[in-house]
């Protein structure tokens, strides 16, 4: 959208809602500003979390006739 027409829309409305729609613009800058700011995790800082079982590696049985 244009800002051109943005205004134009923003300006036909009343006072108060001139006020909401501020408040509203303030949150979104608000909130997109906090998402930049987020700590990204560091490597290996879910060690420990997961589990792989013994035979990971291993071939399936389901697969053992595509293997051959």
């Amino acid at each position: 959208m244009e800002s051109t027409s943005l205004y134009i829309k923003i300006s036909t409305l009343p006072q108060p809602i001139h006020n909401e729609i501020v408040d509203y613009m303030d949150f979104l800058i608000h909130k997109h500003k906090h998402l930049k700011e987020s700590i990204h995790p560091k490597a290996g800082c879910m060690k420990g979390f997961f589990k792989m079982s013994p035979d990971f590696n291993e071939p399936l049985e389901d697969f053992k006739e595509y293997m051959k």
